[in-house]
Parts: structure tokens; sequence; C-alpha cells
């Protein structure tokens, strides 16, 4: 097979066994242009993720700002770059108001579809232009085109030091292959203009755009070493309106639209509630996309006090392995179990509070079998599957996910994994 010595690793560009060894790049070598190992997870199937490793010098860029950023990720044509982060960007400064077009009063929206007055059975999408809702839609827009920074192909974004990420932001990888974003904090945008839909469960719900980094469409996306977090914005700390939460945060990772070879490495995800989604419909038009798609390996993760979708998973042939799941206050579910998924969850960790029995950990949505193999709940051996079968009986999983993960570079026993993830897992600790 041949292959491609960008940086320190060689990437093979053919399909991958499991019996070929991957090392890790000397640690004198540039992070900026290591690429993702040979059988590292889906990311490295065929051609492998390189990202920008091949840029040359003048398509290396250092930013501090928001828009330095911007233009950054706009320099350069399709030529390969590498994007290095320094400090904290604050991707929402000019804050909600800035964002919200003349007319619009978040006490007369409230007035106008208060569900004693405008009911629950009728949605707000037929709301005209100059309507609250019409005026709330506009300016939810300026807050789409300021915040939202789209990522070109064949480019890495990494952080500098310890203290490198962004605030408010939401990364899109829309379309383009090769992709790496390493060494970042990104704590959660918060949308300014939620909807509210009376027609959401029969309570109503508020819902929110922006995710902090989607993976739409996309193929070779490598994610590793970043920590995802609701920072000083839980959802602790969000107002109710209506009776329900007014809910601010969408996803921390999403990848949809029919994304492929995407690894997910040595992150946090942390104090979130709707954490990641792999395909984001039951649809027909969404299977018609996603179907076949959707390959994506998570290895050597915290997943730390969230409340649910570690992933929640449609169609997607998911390898999740060697990752640390510590649950909190309000946790609904790890793995969600969705259309025509093919979960492998093997050699985790899973770490509850009393009272929290280990039937929760996956959660049933559409029929799908699931290979679950080699998993510790706080610190013994379990049959993830025989024990959610047990405790929800009306929710019976099917063994046997149908497939065999095969690109793996190392995977550790499960009772070892709290302790390395706790040492080497998120932004700042990229050696």
């Amino acid at each position: 097979m041949a292959a491609v010595a960008a940086g320190c690793t060689a990437v093979v560009l053919a399909a991958t066994t499991a019996t070929a060894s991957a090392r890790p790049c000397p640690r004198h070598t540039d992070p900026a242009r290591q690429v993702l190992a040979a059988e590292d997870g889906w990311g490295a199937y065929g051609t492998g993720t390189t990202g920008g490793a091949r840029a040359d010098a003048a398509h290396v860029y250092t930013v501090t700002t928001w828009d330095a950023f911007k233009a950054a990720l706009a320099a350069g044509g399709d030529a390969p770059k590498i994007i290095k982060v320094k400090g904290t960007i604050d991707a929402d400064g000019p804050g909600c108001d800035s964002f919200a077009v003349p007319g619009y009063d978040f006490d007369t929206y409230l007035k106008t579809y208060a569900p004693e007055t405008w009911g629950r059975d009728k949605d707000l999408s037929a709301e005209p232009d100059d309507s609250p809702e019409g005026l709330r839609r506009a300016s939810q827009a300026r807050q789409d085109a300021f915040i939202k920074a789209y990522v070109p192909a064949r480019t890495t974004i990494i952080g500098v030091g310890e203290d490198a990420g962004f605030k408010g932001a939401s990364l899109q990888i829309k379309g383009v292959d090769d992709v790496i974003v390493r060494n970042l904090t990104f704590e959660s945008p918060l949308d300014c203009f939620p909807q509210w839909d009376p027609t959401d469960t029969a309570d109503g719900n508020w819902n929110s755009e922006y995710d902090s980094a989607v993976v739409h469409g996309s193929t070779h996306v490598w994610m590793d070493h970043d920590t995802f977090t609701d920072g000083d914005h839980p959802d602790s700390t969000l107002p109710h309106y209506y009776g329900r939460i007014y809910e601010q945060h969408d996803g921390e990772l999403d990848i949809v639209k029919g994304a492929d070879y995407v690894t997910a490495s040595w992150n946090v995800f942390t104090d979130h509630d709707k954490t990641i989604l792999i395909g984001n419909s039951d649809s027909a038009a969404t299977a018609a996309v996603d179907r076949g798609h959707l390959k994506v390996t998570f290895h050597h993760n915290l997943f730390s006090n969230l409340v649910e979708r570690a992933p929640r998973i449609r169609f997607g042939q998911v390898d999740s392995y060697d990752n640390h799941f510590v649950a909190g206050p309000g946790y609904g579910y790890s793995y969600g179990i969705g259309m025509e998924s093919q979960l492998v969850a093997e050699h985790n960790a899973f770490t509850l509070p009393a009272g929290t029995g280990a039937g929760m950990i996956l959660k049933k949505w559409k029929e799908a079998p699931v290979s679950a193999a080699d998993n510790y709940v706080n610190g013994r051996r379990t049959d993830l599957i025989a024990v959610h079968n047990a405790e929800v009986p009306s929710e019976v999983l099917q063994a046997g996910a149908g497939w065999t993960p095969v690109l793996r570079t190392h995977v550790d026993p499960p009772r070892s994994v709290p302790a390395l993830v706790g040492r080497g897992a998120g932004a700042g600790r990229l050696r």
C-alpha cells in the first residue's frame, strides 16, 4: 500500500486493517503538523486524515480574534492550511442586543404566543415577517451569520498552549474533506433568540440553534484533545417561560447529513444536556442521505455530567471504546439506539451515582441491535444489554451490531480507562 508521510505518522492510502501498528509522533514534533495515525478509528479509513499538515509557511496563521480567525479560514484558496489559536476567542462579543432587528421585543413575543392566548395546537411557522416570530427569525439570522465559522478542506485548527479556545462559536465543517481540530475548549454558544413551539410535546418547548461543532456532509475529520462545555452558562442558570426551560443550547458535536469517517479521541464532553447527535432525523429523506454513512469512532473520551446523547445514533456504524462516562444530576442515558444504528460499545467504564441503575446507560428509540462487550460499571464488569433488558423490559434490546471494528490502534483494559482518560483527555493536555 502507498503511504504519505505527513508530519511524523504515515497515513495509509487504502482501507486499513487492525494488524498494522501505529506509533505516536515524538514530542518534539510540531503538533500542528501531526496527522491521524493509521488505524486510528474511522477517520483513518481510505485516504486518512491529514488536515493542513502539508501547509507551506505562507498558509500557517496565528489568530487571537474572531475576525482574524474567520479571515484565516477564508484565506489561501484551496491550499492546505494550519490555523493556530492563541488564548480564548470570544465569538459572541457584541452580545444579544446587537443582533436584534429593529422592532423585536421579547416581552411582546412572550405576550403574543403565551399558551393561554395562542394555544398549543398550532406552531409559529406561518407567522409573517413583521410578526414577533418573524422579527425573532430575522434576529436569529443575524446571530447565525456572526457566530458560525466555515472550515475549508485540508485544514488543521489547533490551540496553542493550555488556554486556547472559543466562547460562543459554532464551527461548521460542512461539505469538505480532511479536517483536524485539536487542543481547543469550546464553550457552547447561547442562542439569543430560541423559538417557542407550542406543539413540541404536550407542554410545548423552546428550541435553539447552534452546536459548538457540526460535521455536516464532510469526510475524514479528527476531533482530538478538545473540551466541550456550557462553561459559565449551564442549563441551571437559564430562566423558564411558559413553564418550560428557556433552552439556549443545542448540541456540543453533531455529525449529520451523510458525514463519514470521523474519529473523536481524547476529548472531554461535560456539563451539557443534548450532547452528540449522529444522524438528525428518522425521515425517509434523511435515510436516503445517511444510510451507509455516519461511520464514527469515539475512544478515550470523558463524558461527564451529561444528561443524554453520548451519542444518540441513527443509521451510523459507530465504534465507542475506552471511554469514561461519569453520570451526574439529571442523568438520562448515555447511548441512544436509534433508527438503523449499528453501535459497538466495548471496553468502556461507567461511573454511576448511588440509585442510578446500569440499565439507564442504553436507551432504545428504535429496533436496532447493539454489541456491548467488556464494559465496567462502578468497577464491575457488566453486561449492558442484559441489565438494560432486566431493568427496562418495555425496551428490549437485541445483541449483535452485525460488524466488527478493525480500525483501532490500541485497546486499554476498561479498569484502567478512568485514570488514563482523567490524566490525558481534554484541551491543554496535548503532548
